[in-house]
């Protein structure tokens, strides 16, 4: 009998046609292998024809690079504070430590899972109380795809007169009150690494509103070059402009952007039909009609009485590779514990899972919680350390087949004790 193959979280997944390999071959065939090209205008174009709301976008190398760019555009720099998402990726947090800025961690609300408005405002009073000054801006972040509660962030960001950079690295194609999200703030952050829900390999944009800021961030894009025969910088720019062969891939995936995000949110569907009545488990979904996730991930949280088989064993063995995702070069650990970890029940769950040849995850550590930050300020209620306790994520990318989320299930009621 064959080994079972493996279910990912989320596997790049390219369109029927080829139509990727055509953009690429185009490339090859003009020679337009470097940076810039009809690929990324292309790209580009496509993409504010997707986002809507009059907006311009820039391709970038990565998704970082548009956070990094639009904290910079919005004129965050050394010295200054920014209001940043605890439950998240590194990457919404260390570009502002690029700028020499430090970040500010608010923490997060049980509906979902996204930085708390309330919260927010009290740090928000509270800097400009400790430091004289206020935040020079919010970054907000699509957690797993979950919108932000965007509207009630606006408004307390507006009364401060306080920029917003939106983290929608995750949140692609999702959307709050019917509106992409991305398109609230002042910017707004795509990414299209190879596990999210259209993918250049390695790749990112910049939503901007009006054509003078989109030059400048193209100007900061590009090394900052002035209008001389020889390179003359007048400002510190970055390379970060996409290639033209990844946004060959963009343009192919922008033709299945609609069918992926219908895909994810089938699986969501499939998951809490499945997990619903299973005591212990609960599957997290769109808190009410304003909420429109993509479902990049798709997320359970375990009741932390639940019993799961081995868990007696869980955390006796230091990891010694990098788990989940394409890995890359880490730190050996010298101890399997940290101050701030899932239960055992999921780390046992997740080992299950692994070797019946599933990819799950535990949820985002807080950024609060990571040492790299323990000097930062933080604005904490204990929700976003309650869930990276009890939370996991389950794959939900466009090869996960509904037979797949049986099995999945099927693991999941077989390891409850």
């Amino acid at each position: 009998m064959s080994e079972r193959k493996r279910i990912y979280l989320c596997l790049a997944h390219m369109s029927d046609e080829g139509l990727e390999q055509k953009y690429i071959k185009e490339a090859f065939d003009t020679n337009w292998v470097v940076p810039l090209g009809p690929n990324v205008n292309g790209f580009e174009k496509d993409l504010e024809g997707f986002v809507g709301e009059n907006k311009r976008v820039v391709a970038l190398s990565a998704g970082t690079a548009a956070v990094h760019l639009g904290l910079l555009a919005a004129g965050v720099k050394a010295g200054d504070e920014v209001i940043v998402q605890s439950f998240t990726f590194c990457a919404s947090s260390h570009p502002i430590t690029y700028l020499g800025a430090t970040p500010v961690f608010v923490d997060s609300e049980m509906d979902s899972w996204n930085m708390d408005p309330e919260l927010m405002e009290e740090a928000i009073k509270d800097r400009i109380a400790k430091t004289g000054k206020k935040p020079a801006a919010i970054v907000p972040v699509a957690l797993y795809g979950m919108p932000y509660q965007i509207d009630r962030i606006m408004e307390i960001a507006n009364r401060y007169d306080i920029p917003v950079v939106e983290d929608a690295a995750e949140g692609f194609g999702s959307r709050w009150n019917g509106q992409v999200l991305g398109t609230y703030g002042k910017y707004g952050v795509l990414s299209f690494n190879g596990n999210k829900m259209i993918t250049t390999s390695g790749g990112g944009a910049l939503i901007t509103a009006n054509e003078d800021e989109w030059r400048e961030i193209m100007m900061y894009a590009t090394q900052y070059r002035e209008s001389y025969p020889y390179y003359q910088h007048e400002k510190i720019g970055y390379n970060y402009r996409m290639s033209n062969i990844c946004a060959g891939i963009g343009r192919g995936q922008m033709t299945v952007v609609n069918d992926h995000i219908a895909h994810h949110k089938h699986v969501q569907a499939l998951y809490e039909e499945l997990l619903k009545d299973v005591k212990g488990i609960k599957v997290h979904g769109n808190p009410d009609s304003r909420y429109d996730s993509n479902f990049w991930l798709c997320t359970i949280t375990l009741d932390e009485n639940l019993k799961i088989k081995g868990q007696e064993n869980a955390y006796k063995t230091i990891v010694t590779g990098a788990v989940g995702g394409a890995a890359g070069v880490i730190h050996a650990a010298t101890s399997a514990h940290t101050d701030c970890e899932p239960n055992a029940n999921v780390e046992a769950l997740r080992v299950l899972m692994d070797q019946a040849q599933i990819e799950a995850r535990p949820l985002w550590k807080p950024m609060h919680k990571q040492p790299c930050y323990k000097d930062a300020p933080a604005y904490v209620n204990g929700v976003s350390e309650a869930l990276f306790k009890v939370g996991m994520c389950l794959p939900a990318g466009p090869y996960v087949s509904d037979e797949d989320v049986r099995y999945i299930v099927d693991t999941i009621k077989a390891a409850i004790v």
